[in-house]
């Protein structure tokens, strides 16, 4: 009921908005190089009130590496049920660290760490998880929970061979470290030659933030009764059971709802004044914040359950299909944490924990860094991320090639 639900506004509300659209192009028409005043910066909102559940583009079609202007080129590199491994190729002579970027999934697409992608592609070869939309993965292809999360990661390092370094950013965390210290006990060569955990909820019961209270507020029956539904019949995962991205967003969003509004506010006075190189930043923002996925009901309440509730990875209960993960095994990957002072989803402490369970690794192949004057998303996007912490991933990832 409650996709249905969405679906029918969604559908009721697609004619306003085409209106508003029109409106607001009819607008800027009839007066091009004034300002388009507020009637049009009110159509223009309501234009951009849609959600979409299709990946937004990357649009990197060049960098600048070695003194020169580098295209780059989106290849799918290996397709598993649940994701794509993108590669974002560049024409280039000289051998690179590869690195797979594993994206969180978290109610938003993987472009989400575009950003992350830009700083890295000059100086490495990258490889990210491109995660599918449950909501288009038919019901035929199984489920996808937090082993088979797992199993897609080992599926993608794999595919790229020994000698890959890993960088995973926020819920990851957990499974890429748990795919690590698998590998490493089975000593493959697969091992990861270094692995980057970013502002992830290795263990959860340090400086618990509200995400974390609210996890632990409710029994998981309560999150299966309350959230999880079943896809529409006019999509490809019909039937699917799912933890709705819409959900997830309007969560996301109640945390800093105060935020949002004036941003919003901020971009109908740029629209109306005609400040429009402030305005189509604030667009670009909320174009990517509205392009929402749906996770798959066994992947949500796993994670809540067996990373928020029950912290198995820092309990050191944390089994993959029946075997108990130990990042004791690990031996041999480098690793580097990083947090942010400011977090509000992973408190500071959370990643760190990692260097406690790691306890077979050597001091000098840990790192940790807490970057000041940053939230969440400032570890791995903005002005920091590339000025400050990337210098330090890039020296580990050298220092362990």
């Amino acid at each position: 009921m409650l996709y249905a639900a969405y679906q029918a506004y969604d559908d009721a509300m697609r004619p306003l908005r085409a209106a508003a659209g029109v409106g607001r192009a009819t607008l800027t028409r009839l007066n091009p190089s004034g300002r388009p005043g507020s009637l049009a910066a009110a159509y223009e909102l309501l234009a951009q009130t849609a959600l979409t559940h299709k990946r937004p583009p990357f649009g990197i079609p060049a960098i600048q590496a070695g003194g020169r202007t580098v295209a780059v080129r989106e290849e799918v590199a290996c397709t598993m049920p649940f994701g794509s491994l993108v590669h974002f190729a560049k024409e280039l002579h000289e051998a690179q660290p590869r690195v797979l970027l594993v994206a969180p999934l978290s109610g938003h697409f993987a472009t989400l760490l575009r950003g992350t992608v830009e700083t890295l592609l000059p100086e490495h070869d990258v490889y990210l998880t491109d995660w599918h939309n449950a909501r288009d993965v038919p019901a035929a292809s199984g489920r996808f929970g937090v082993d088979e999360y797992v199993g897609h990661v080992i599926g993608f390092l794999e595919a790229m061979g020994p000698g890959t370094h890993m960088v995973a950013v926020c819920q990851s965390c957990v499974q890429a470290l748990a795919a690590t210290a698998i590998l490493a006990e089975d000593a493959s060569p697969l091992e990861p030659a270094s692995l980057t955990l970013m502002a992830g909820p290795v263990d959860a019961r340090i400086h618990p933030t509200r995400v974390n209270r609210l996890a632990t507020s409710k029994p998981i029956g309560w999150f299966e009764r309350n959230l999880i539904t079943e896809v529409p019949a006019r999509h490809e995962g019909a039937g699917r059971r799912v933890y709705p991205g819409f959900v997830q967003l309007a969560a996301f969003m109640s945390m800093n709802i105060d935020r949002h509004v004036k941003a919003h506010l901020e971009m109908y006075r740029s629209i109306a004044d005609g400040d429009r190189e402030r305005a189509a930043a604030l667009k670009a923002f909320y174009d990517e914040y509205f392009a929402v996925l749906d996770m798959t009901a066994e992947f949500y309440l796993e994670t809540v359950e067996r990373v928020f509730q029950e912290y198995q990875l820092a309990r050191s209960a944390l089994d993959w299909h029946g075997r108990r993960v130990d990042p004791r095994a690990i031996r041999r990957t480098a690793l580097l944490t990083i947090e942010g002072e400011k977090d509000d989803i992973c408190a500071v402490g959370q990643t760190a924990a990692a260097h406690d369970l790691c306890a077979g690794l050597r001091p000098y192949l840990k790192r940790h860094h807490l970057q000041a004057g940053v939230g969440h998303y400032g570890v791995f996007s903005g002005r920091r991320w590339s000025a400050q912490i990337y210098p330090i991933v890039r020296n580990t990832i050298l220092a362990a090639s």
